[in-house]
């Protein structure tokens, strides 16, 4: 148990989340451009990281399971695997990309605007999901569970959304791989 004023402690994180808020978007912006020559292209890698976003997901509505069954070590365990699989999700993802070209979605009509908005939706809130994630676990590994609380209904859905649509991305462009 931290003994120290839980608000200070969650404060000296502000910088870190900061950096790492803007800086992860852009070196996975600047990665696309970027081509590892004379390597194999890892098209192995979508299927296991729209997995790895799919546990993900599980992993997000068994946790919050947990906290409202009142089983804290339960629901921080599941919460740092949570965010384990989504650092493993984005570095595979990053390998994909700076070996393989990216996938054209070949559907028509419709589909192709309700695909391009679940991906349009998907990209944005992954890009804002990031500092709500950062400062939500700052709050609780510093035991401001109070605001972690207020912070945690907003991180929720948002990462949810990202993961499962994560999902949804990969089904529908899958047949076009």
């Amino acid at each position: 148990m931290n003994n120290q004023d839980p608000i200070l402690d969650d404060k000296k994180y502000n910088k870190l989340i900061v950096v790492l808020s803007i800086v992860i978007p852009i070196i996975v912006a600047a990665l696309f451009s970027v081509r590892i020559p004379n390597v194999e292209p890892l098209s192995f890698l979508p299927p296991i990281y729209a997995t790895i976003n799919g546990l993900t997901a599980v992993i997000l509505v068994i946790a919050v399971i947990a906290i409202k069954k009142k089983n804290r070590v339960l629901h921080e365990n599941l919460m740092t695997t949570a965010i384990w699989c989504s650092a493993l999700f984005l570095l595979m993802y990053m390998a994909y990309h700076m070996t393989s070209d990216s996938t054209k979605f070949g559907g028509e009509g419709f589909i192709k605007y309700v695909y391009y908005f679940i991906l349009l939706t998907h990209i944005v809130l992954s890009i804002a999901v990031v500092p709500f994630v950062l400062i939500t676990y700052a709050r609780a590994i510093t035991n401001n569970f109070e605001k972690h609380k207020k912070i945690a209904r907003i991180t929720f859905p948002l990462w949810l959304y990202v993961a499962v649509t994560g999902v949804i991305v990969y089904i529908m462009i899958s047949p076009y791989y």
